[in-house]
């Protein structure tokens, strides 16, 4: 991680009030695929990653039994929580936590996150994706900035002092190492993409369908 926790949740209070108004097109295009892909059922319990102002949380809530959302922001988490306020969403909750120490024990169906992994370096990458595959999810669902070849140093889409993206190798790998099989990879820009991992399926299973 380029930045110290603390420092990267004071950014992210600075931003919070302006932060929905502020988002990429890709930001945007990335989050409907993540809300399009983990599609909980009914009685399922979905965990939010890096939920920030609850864009995919509360996009979740009304087809999920519940959504925990988790960030380290608490101006973040504010606006989320003033939102679901606002739209009458009673079964969500927003609370502390990291990636590699979410602070939730109870039980979890899906796991989403988009557009916050990319701040952790990758071996704290790899230990975030173990962890949450030690919460038994059936299905994890990222989006993020991620690398789908070598990138144009001259054109990041990223933000080097502050962001540290992987290759879609590597994340690959990681979600494979943690139990999962990478069932969709969609690609929104050569930098960001979704990819959609679960327990008990191949790709060779999935294209099939």
């Amino acid at each position: 991680m380029k930045k110290s926790i603390e420092k990267h949740a004071a950014r992210f209070d600075e931003a919070a009030s302006e932060y929905d108004d502020d988002s990429s097109e890709e930001y945007r295009a990335c989050a409907n695929l993540v809300i399009e892909h983990a599609a909980p059922d009914a009685d399922e319990v979905v965990l939010d990653l890096g939920t920030g102002t609850g864009a995919i949380a509360l996009a979740l809530a009304p087809d999920a039994e519940r959504v925990v959302g988790r960030d380290i922001s608490e101006g973040m988490m504010e606006e989320a929580a003033s939102k679901a306020a606002d739209q009458g969403i009673d079964n969500v909750e927003f609370g502390h936590g990291t990636f590699r120490e979410p602070e939730y024990d109870g039980t979890v169906s899906v796991v989403t996150s988009n557009f916050a992994m990319h701040h952790l370096s990758d071996e704290e990458k790899r230990e975030a994706i173990s962890v949450i595959g030690g919460l038994g999810p059936q299905r994890f669902v990222l989006g993020d900035v991620m690398f789908f070849g070598e990138p144009n140093p001259d054109e990041p889409f990223y933000s080097p002092e502050v962001d540290d993206p992987a290759t879609v190798g590597f994340l690959a790998d990681a979600l494979t190492d943690a139990g999962f099989s990478l069932t969709a990879v969609e690609r929104v820009h050569e930098q960001v993409g979704v990819l959609v991992a679960e327990r008990g399926h191949s790709r060779d299973e999935t294209d099939a369908q």
